[in-house]
């Protein structure tokens, strides 16, 4: 029995209008009703979630999300922070000497505020933005504090150059930090122990929840390391092929209620059995 379902938002959880169907909150109700714990676990900014924990009554005492791909657990209800992993400003200089070498866009986070150093600011960043709803400003390299702490960045460019970039990316940079890709526009970077399956792992190991009773719902490569984790690793549709490799289970695509199709085939008649 699955006791934890880690869904992941864009492509997953979200159809491509970015809004969760009525089919998928209603699967999602039953199975909190039977106690399993749900936890939106996504590569965005906590401020980008909120308004979807409260959409699916997910901000109730006993909840948890999991933001930044894993840099920030956070309780649900209280909005205590479980753990947090952030870059430094020695990082954020070194991952902007890199991206300017390679001739790529670059954003980045903190807890609660967008920010590039790109005086042409990309559409990218822009979109970013607005999907999560995160305040955007323009900052100079010498304006970023020396005390900042950043839960994420991003490398971000049109797919074929981003695909480019990625491919000249030193290995040595790929061992530094986890480096995901997220979409064929986003390119994260995140403290080397930060993760999505890291997180769901550590989510789970609180709760007392055993590693087979776990499942995790993506689409995407920042979502391989939970599928991976997790006792059964679900794979949409509209999957990119490594996740789809990984899962032990494909369901329907996010225009298609995946998500519920999963949770009613994979939890609710499990439960009913």
């Amino acid at each position: 029995m699955y006791k934890l379902v880690a869904i992941d938002m864009d492509g997953t959880l979200l159809n491509d209008q970015h809004e969760v169907t009525m089919e998928v909150h209603e699967a999602l109700q039953e199975a909190k009703k039977q106690g399993v714990k749900i936890v939106l676990c996504t590569g965005r900014p906590i401020n980008g979630v909120y308004r979807y924990l409260e959409e699916l009554v997910l901000n109730e005492d006993g909840d948890f999300v999991i933001a930044f791909n894993g840099a920030l657990v956070q309780n649900a209800h209280t909005n205590e922070v479980v753990s947090q992993l952030s870059l430094t400003h020695d990082d954020f200089i070194d991952l902007h000497q890199l991206s300017m070498k390679l001739d790529t866009p670059m954003h980045y986070f903190d807890a609660e505020n967008l920010y590039t150093s790109n005086r042409d600011i990309s559409n990218y960043t822009v979109l970013e933005s607005y999907m999560t709803k995160m305040p955007l400003h323009y900052r100079t390299v010498d304006e970023i504090p020396r005390d900042v702490l950043i839960p994420k960045m991003m490398y971000i460019d049109e797919p074929a150059r981003l695909n480019e970039t990625i491919s000249k990316v030193p290995e040595e940079w790929k061992n530094r930090y986890t480096m995901v890709q997220s979409a064929p526009y986003f390119y994260e970077i995140l403290h080397p122990e930060a993760s999505k399956g890291n997180a769901v792992k550590q989510l789970a190991e609180q709760l007392g929840i055993q590693q087979e009773e776990v499942m995790a719902i993506g689409d995407n490569g920042n979502d391989l390391s939970m599928i991976q984790y997790a006792g059964c690793g679900v794979a949409m549709e509209n999957a990119i092929p490594a996740i789809k490799e990984a899962a032990d289970y494909i369901t329907t695509s996010n225009n298609a209620h995946g998500v519920a199709e999963a949770i009613r085939q994979k939890i609710l008649k499990v439960k009913e059995a």
